[in-house]
């Protein structure tokens, strides 16, 4: 019959032994040590000078004094001297100065946390996943980052998304407190999009790529191209202006017709045009000349042009263009002028047209 246990050695008491007190309590004290077992340490390969009673350690390799040669044994300080524990397969102890669990597997102490995670139905950091969100975290930062040469890997970086079809979606949504404001990626088609919304049910495309051709549209983007449909009269000496009242496009429905003039809908940077069309009333010695606006009196700078000298009916033209930075609300008009003779600004081919482009 063995005088020990199989696994933790803890010794028996035996028929007719004296002082069996002493193997009880040798047992209490190897229990002690190694039941619920946590060390404070794993990597000290001489013993502290200090130690207080009960402390316990995992030796490291290449133990000398009190621990030579008791590399990876479980050591226990207890009644003034080291105990040396061996361990087993299978034994498990918590490392205190470093938050880990290992476990004994024969050859070594390892780490608890898997390298592989295969098929997991569900994963939630911070808080639970469901079946709608399988895998969900909440958290305040996430970093992704190429594993390097050095380390075995190429250097790069990819995340990879991918649908079944191209009629299902895919991509990113982005919300404020739990409603939508905007989505990135390939929503009912291949097109990739960026669209925005201020409710979470109707959303707008900001953005819209082509991925056959990677010709990109805007197709909210404020522009428009607007006429006059009949001959503004314009006297001598006096701006005026022109009933621009027809539009061939007007996105956004930034250009009023009714009053003549584009109305900024958002702060920006806008581009404008246009093109003047002389009509003779009386006399073809116009001086005809053109501007744009600012809400309604102020003239934009560069915008201003005239041409000088006898003029054909139907057939002098004028082309203005300029840029201009606009507050969301402020207008912009063209206006005419003539001088030396008075005119008309010819229906049809006088026309503005402009868009935002920052």
């Amino acid at each position: 019959m063995s005088d020990a246990t199989t696994h933790l050695l803890l010794p028996f008491i035996l028929a007719a032994q004296a002082q069996k007190h002493v193997t009880h309590n040798e047992a209490l004290r190897l229990l002690d040590g190694l039941v619920q077992l946590s060390v404070l340490d794993r990597d000290l390969t001489v013993p502290p000078a200090s130690p207080a009673d009960g402390d316990r350690y995992i030796v490291g390799s290449g133990a000398t004094g009190d621990w030579a040669g008791w590399d990876l044994n479980v050591v226990l300080w207890t009644d003034g001297v080291w105990l040396r524990l061996p361990p087993r397969t299978g034994w498990r102890a918590w490392v205190e100065d470093e938050g880990l669990l290992l476990v004994y597997d024969g050859a070594g102490w390892i780490g608890t946390t898997p390298s592989t995670l295969q098929n997991m139905a569900l994963l939630g950091l911070g808080t639970t996943a469901d079946a709608s969100n399988p895998f969900a975290a909440k958290l305040n930062a996430a970093l992704w980052t190429a594993k390097t040469v050095a380390e075995g890997g190429t250097g790069d970086l990819f995340y990879t998304m991918n649908k079944e079809a191209a009629g299902d979606d895919l991509g990113l949504t982005l919300q404020t407190g739990f409603v939508t404001k905007a989505l990135v990626g390939l929503f009912g088609s291949d097109r990739f999009r960026l669209a925005v919304s201020a409710d979470g049910s109707t959303f707008f495309d900001g953005l819209s790529v082509d991925n056959a051709t990677g010709i990109v549209d805007q197709p909210r983007l404020p522009r428009f191209k607007a006429y006059t449909n009949y001959d503004n009269y314009v006297g001598v000496g006096t701006w005026t202006k022109i009933a621009i009242n027809n539009t061939d496009y007007n996105d956004q429905g930034a250009f009023d017709a009714a009053n003549n003039r584009f109305v900024a809908p958002v702060d920006g940077t806008y581009l404008f045009g246009a093109t003047l069309l002389y009509k003779v009333n009386a006399s073809t010695l116009a001086r005809m000349s053109g501007r744009l606006a600012l809400n309604g009196t102020t003239e934009i700078r560069g915008s201003r042009g005239e041409i000088s000298g006898v003029h054909v009916s139907e057939a002098t033209a004028l082309w203005l263009q300029t840029m201009v930075s606009l507050t969301a609300g402020d207008t912009v008009e063209l206006q005419g002028n003539f001088r030396a003779a008075d005119g008309y600004f010819a229906a049809d081919q006088t026309s503005f047209w402009g868009m935002k482009i920052g």
